[in-house]
């Protein structure tokens, strides 16, 4: 390991990371993590793994045609964009009462860690020069700023990330509905949200975003307890988004506990797979440098692998 890398390790640890003060900070402390630490990628971000191609076809610009591609196979293609930026990012978090759960072993509340994530997106897509904006929400569509790549962008960004989860109910469907009418163009849509809501409702939400053909990837945030549900002895749990309190025995809920939360991940994570949609799952105990980064590099090599299909007509 290099001086450099150690020292950011040091930084991004989750437990020393959630106790460094503005989220500005942590931000670029896990983005510069991801260049140069450990994790270094050969992938410079997102844009590159939104570029794709398509076969030309009679009326297509002829100025859009590839032709490294045409050398390579004596075959028309498109790129599929020609834009002033590389893409159109719009990172959509989730701010409702659910989100501020923390378990004791926990460093991150899920709205410390989604609010989080969404500023080292939002700082790495602009130091590429992509246009990204912002949606808060709970049961509502709250808070929305317009895509851009101006210099302005990533103060005003962290300035509206910085608020509380609210005390409010989720309404994903709801959400997802409004923001399909909304962006007027093709975007890259990252939803950051623990997901708890009916799952079908939310099916149908990200279907009509998909309907848009908005690109979507789905950020969904556990915090370790949930996923193990290592409990003892008598326990009382207070239910968030108005769900009341229960007194009662985690050992004997376990396995029914565990089955159900499986059958919950794996109906979402099902769903967005039949609609091409990108599902993530994030544990807020994890440093996120690293899970970021497995996302892109992850994400890059289906979408080069999608593309190569494409031009041999797999």
């Amino acid at each position: 390991m290099t001086e450099a890398g150690a020292g950011y390790r040091k930084f991004l640890d989750p437990t020393v990371l959630s106790r460094i003060g503005g989220l500005e900070l942590r931000a670029r402390l896990i983005v510069e993590g991801y260049f140069t630490g450990l994790h270094h990628s050969p992938y410079r971000g997102l844009s590159v793994e939104y570029a794709d191609h398509r076969q030309y076809v009679q009326g297509d610009d002829i100025r859009h045609i590839d032709w490294k591609v045409f050398g390579r196979t004596d075959k028309y293609y498109i790129k599929e964009y020609e834009q002033e930026t590389n893409l159109t990012c719009l990172l959509v978090v989730d701010t409702s009462e659910s989100m501020s759960f923390r378990s004791a072993s926990s460093p991150w509340s899920k709205h410390e860690y989604a609010t989080s994530l969404a500023a080292s997106l939002a700082y790495l897509s602009l130091q590429q020069g992509d246009a990204v904006g912002l949606a808060l929400f709970d049961a509502a569509l709250g808070e929305f700023v317009r895509p851009s790549n101006a210099s302005t962008q990533w103060k005003t960004v962290i300035q509206e990330l910085e608020g509380k989860a609210k005390g409010a109910k989720t309404s994903l469907a709801t959400v997802f509905d409004d923001l399909a009418e909304r962006l007027p163009r093709r975007t890259l849509v990252f939803i950051i949200s623990d997901f708890l809501d009916d799952v079908a409702s939310t099916l149908r939400g990200l279907r009509h975003l998909r309907y848009r053909r908005h690109e979507v990837v789905a950020c969904h945030l556990w915090d370790r307890a949930e996923l193990t549900f290592d409990l003892s002895g008598p326990t009382m749990f207070e239910g968030l988004e108005g769900t009341g309190r229960l007194l009662t025995e985690p050992r004997a809920l376990r396995e029914r506990y565990l089955a159900e939360v499986e059958r919950f991940r794996s109906q979402l994570q099902n769903g967005c797979s039949r609609m091409m949609i990108d599902y993530v799952s994030f544990d807020t105990s994890t440093a996120m440098d690293v899970a970021l980064s497995a996302y892109l590099a992850s994400r890059a090599t289906r979408m080069r692998r999608r593309t190569a299909r494409g031009m041999t007509g797999g």
